[in-house]
């Protein structure tokens, strides 16, 4: 008898060792989120993956103040500037398939450039990694009525009508997201299709994210969260499609997606999915143009963000990530691989979210203090 009673403690004390941390960390993590989102107003889907576990999933608020709908780890929600990443893969599968090169000035692709010493000067690569030096003339201030409709063609256009370069490209990075609807437009010309349509039987079908859409104008229609932000009457007001120029173009901003949908994604890129594996490394290591004349390091690759300094603005957890973050509207995302210990981390938000460095920092602090990086 005494000996039964002897297991059963080690038993509950193996239990209780090795369950209370993790329990531990996700009471913690869920007060860094709950804190700050109510549950009758706008919020988030939160998302940590370590390997093939999801360690933490939980949703905060509604997706729709009209219907009071709560939010689901499968409400799709707009991704912003991760959007880009799928733009970028869409020209690497071309690339793969010989139908283009990355090295291809665009004038190949748009022999319309007033100047066309400018647009022979730039390529596909400075278009992917945000060093290509187009200026971005669009005059959105004073024609937000235009550009509340206007699709990537129409946000890419202005560039054509630039004089000068700003820099010399591949010298300097400045984000543009008028470059990545010119991306979008360079599928278009090669696939004879919607970008969208390519990106959804290329990349969604595989990879079985079959609710994921792209908008192509107009706000889809129905299960997509609504973006809000307040008014200075401190009250929630919708701030997306309708309301925020720019909205509609979708090379740089068009991706719609839940995080769930957005873990499958991460797993098909490590599993090469629809992109080879020298591709995707390629894809995710830091592009070292030759003449680079910044004073900081190049940190970005083929739409990939890579390194803490970028995310951070200093290296506090000694380890390497690569990811993408948005905003749009009201919309709020982020999107952090840590490669060497396989944790995957997102955010997709309906409302801006503030502190969003610090709330990133202590999330990733609550990491390491589980012995996640060791």
């Amino acid at each position: 008898m005494k000996q039964i009673i002897f297991l059963g403690y080690i038993i509950l004390s193996i239990n209780t060792t090795f369950g209370q941390p993790q329990n531990d960390f996700k009471t913690e993590f869920d007060d860094l989120f709950s804190k700050r989102f109510k549950q009758n107003e706008p919020g988030g889907s939160i998302l940590v993956k370590k390997g093939n576990e999801t360690i933490f999933l939980s949703n905060y608020g509604i997706e729709d103040i009209t219907t009071g709908k709560k939010i689901t780890e499968n409400t799709l929600f707009n991704t912003g500037s991760i959007s880009k990443t799928f733009v970028a893969n869409g020209i690497l599968i071309l690339n793969e398939r010989g139908l283009l090169s990355l090295n291809d000035s665009i004038h190949k692709y748009f022999n319309d450039f007033d100047d066309t010493n400018l647009s022979k000067k730039v390529t596909i690569k400075h278009l992917l990694s945000h060093t290509s030096g187009l200026t971005d003339n669009r005059n959105v201030d004073d024609n937000e009525t235009y550009y509340l409709t206007a699709k990537d063609e129409e946000n890419f256009e202005p560039l054509k009508h630039t004089d000068s370069l700003e820099f010399k490209p591949g010298t300097k990075f400045k984000y543009s997201n008028p470059a990545y609807n010119g991306l979008a437009l360079i599928i278009e010309k090669l696939t004879n299709q919607p970008w969208q349509n390519f990106i959804t039987e290329n990349i969604f079908k595989p990879t079985n994210m079959t609710p994921s859409t792209i908008t192509n104008g107009s706000y889809p229609e129905s299960n997509v969260a609504h973006a809000y932000i307040k008014d200075k009457n401190e009250q929630f007001i919708e701030n997306d499609y309708g309301e925020v120029p720019t909205f509609a173009a979708a090379g740089n901003g068009g991706v719609w997606s839940s995080v769930l949908e957005l873990a499958k994604y991460e797993k098909a890129i490590q599993e090469n999915v629809f992109l080879s594996e020298q591709t995707i490394r390629q894809s995710r290591t830091t592009f070292q143009p030759e003449k680079w004349s910044e004073s900081s390091k190049p940190f970005i690759g083929y739409s990939w963000f890579l390194g803490e300094e970028s995310l951070f603005k200093e290296s506090i957890f000694k380890t390497d990530l690569i990811y993408h973050t948005g905003s749009q509207g009201g919309f709020n995302s982020f999107y952090i691989y840590f490669p060497k210990k396989d944790i995957l981390f997102i955010g997709l938000f309906n409302r801006p979210v503030n502190g969003f460095r610090k709330l990133l920092t202590d999330a990733v602090i609550l990491f390491e203090k589980n012995n996640w990086f060791d």
